[in-house]
């Protein structure tokens, strides 16, 4: 019962893909399935779509110059310009409420529930290990942390990677994430937005 509870409270299931891109020469417009109407942004003189992706109730858009996220009933676009040096990334992790994007710079968070996009500065030779979403939750795990972002909960959420400590895998599903080092398995669960921490017997 507790599990059946812990679903509903997330709504453990799979979402209409509810919204849809639309790239015209000077403009991105999404269309809301939910809210009705569209959402329009426009593109600057000279600015290149790259990638662009759309699933459940969120899509992002990446262009040469900006990461750009709109959920449905979100009303706006929201953005983020690239940094000097800061590639583009080649596209984005989409769930059916939260997606996920990394650079060489940064890693990027959208939940579609709040309809912000948020991001957190990569430090010094850190780099990106792998990078998933699930339905309720996006995971970005570098070599130093591993940040998670859920669907109910706004903003990333760190758990270190501990020196010495290898990743071996990443996996998320609807209302959890799952991250497996050589020395523990840490578990993110979107309803709580938390880390939890799971050290193997060594028998």
């Amino acid at each position: 019962a507790h599990t059946q509870h812990f679903a509903d409270e997330i709504e453990d299931f799979a979402l209409e893909d509810a919204i849809e891109i639309v790239v015209l020469p000077r403009e991105l417009q999404a269309v809301d399935g939910e809210g009705g109407g569209r959402i329009t942004t426009r593109l600057e003189i000279g600015e290149q779509v790259t990638w662009s992706g759309a699933q459940g109730r969120v899509a992002i858009v990446v262009t040469d110059r900006r990461l750009l996220a709109v959920s449905t009933r979100s009303g706006a676009w929201q953005s983020a310009r690239f940094r000097r040096g800061e590639a583009p990334p080649p596209g984005a992790l989409l769930g059916g409420r939260v997606a996920v994007a990394y650079t060489n710079k940064r890693a990027f968070g959208f939940d579609g529930g709040s309809g912000n996009l948020i991001e957190t500065s990569l430090g010094p030779r850190e780099a990106v290990f792998d990078a998933d979403a699930g339905q309720n939750v996006g995971v970005v795990v570098t070599g130093r942390r591993a940040l998670g972002l859920s669907a109910r909960a706004g903003g990333f959420f760190d758990a270190p990677i501990h020196v010495g400590e290898d990743v071996l895998s990443l996996s998320a599903r609807s209302g959890f994430a799952s991250v497996y080092t050589t020395d523990r398995i840490l578990t993110f669960r979107a309803l709580r937005g938390s880390w939890e921490e799971e050290r193997p017997s060594r028998r």
